[in-house]
């Protein structure tokens, strides 16, 4: 079954590929609900993006930050008012329980809030100066284009952390989200469009990493790059870019340990590990993935454990009842 073809977003239009090839988005939990279509986009699709980005950006800048902040905080309200849809697309596309996505659609609503307010307070310093004919002074300045690339298990709440703070501060962004959650990216662009982001702040581009995120990474306009994923695709990020001056933010993958001393209450411990390794589909980069447990008690915590494990009702997020999304 087909669904919805959706396109990319460049310089406030609507894009589809070049050669009008498109990728399905599959509801995990039921192959056969194609949640959208999204397209391919080529390396030239991508540099179009860019440009879209740069023509845009000083006029950007030039906005005041308390009305750049004011555009994000409208499209919180926006999100906060279509919260159940989009937690519902969230858990089609993602997998999670419907409840897990509602708190993360209600972080990103708050998020922007945030970073809406954070529009009023940016601002420099004045420092007194030795010389009584001179003044020092600091000033903030946008970095240019922002290249965001965002994993999918949280597809929503990511974005939102990086795009918020790169637009109040006057950067224009051209965002890729994973392939597996193409279309809550897209409503959370549209969002912002609806809320008056100018064309161009923000652009949208799907498609495979070996073509959008390598132009993305390689591309001399881009002046920053926000990436959240795995160790070894930042490693190669860091690479590509450490001989040019591009900021990079790198948030990678981790080994995460519950450790459980003789003291503890035990099922409470267990409850806390279940929560951290079963949770949010199991699918979090601080997802807990092993338990570090005193010989004392370890043969009590681990028949306890299997126990606990064995309860978890996993399923399709959006039915009642279901613990673990799949």
């Amino acid at each position: 079954m087909s669904g919805q073809v959706y396109p990319c977003i460049i310089g406030g239009e609507k894009v589809f590929s070049s050669d009008g090839k498109t990728f399905k988005d599959i509801n995990p939990a039921d192959v056969e609900d194609v949640v959208g279509e999204f397209p391919l986009l080529s390396k030239e699709d991508v540099m179009r993006a860019i440009e879209a980005a740069r023509k845009v950006q000083m006029k950007w800048a030039l906005i005041p930050p308390p009305e750049r902040g004011r555009i994000l905080i409208r499209a919180a309200q926006i999100m906060e008012n279509e919260s159940e849809e989009l937690a519902r697309i969230l858990t089609r596309e993602e997998g999670k329980t419907l409840a897990e996505s509602r708190s993360e659609v209600a972080r990103a609503v708050s998020i922007f809030r945030f970073y809406g307010i954070m529009g009023y307070r940016l601002k420099g310093e004045f420092t007194p100066s030795a010389d009584p004919n001179t003044y020092l002074l600091t000033v903030r300045e946008p970095l240019g284009v922002v290249a965001i690339i965002t994993p999918w298990n949280f597809p929503i709440a990511i974005p939102s952390w990086k795009i918020a703070p790169a637009l109040v501060c006057g950067n224009t962004v051209v965002f890729k989200p994973a392939s597996y959650t193409p279309l809550i990216a897209y409503r959370l662009v549209d969002s912002l469009i609806r809320a008056g982001l100018p064309p161009g702040v923000l652009n949208l581009v799907t498609g495979p990493g070996s073509t959008v995120s390598d132009e993305l990474i390689n591309n001399p306009k881009v002046d920053a790059i926000s990436f959240t994923g795995s160790l070894e695709v930042g490693e190669e990020i860091k690479r590509a870019v450490c001989l040019r001056n591009v900021r990079v933010q790198l948030e990678l993958g981790g080994k995460n340990p519950a450790i459980v001393l003789d003291d503890a209450d035990m099922d409470k411990a267990v409850e806390m590990v279940v929560r951290g390794a079963f949770g949010l589909a199991g699918q979090a980069c601080t997802a807990t993935s092993r338990a570090i447990v005193l010989e004392s008690v370890a043969n009590q915590f681990e028949r306890k454990l299997v126990e606990r494990v064995k309860q978890i009702k996993v399923g399709n997020g959006l039915a009642e009842g279901v613990e673990m999304g799949q």
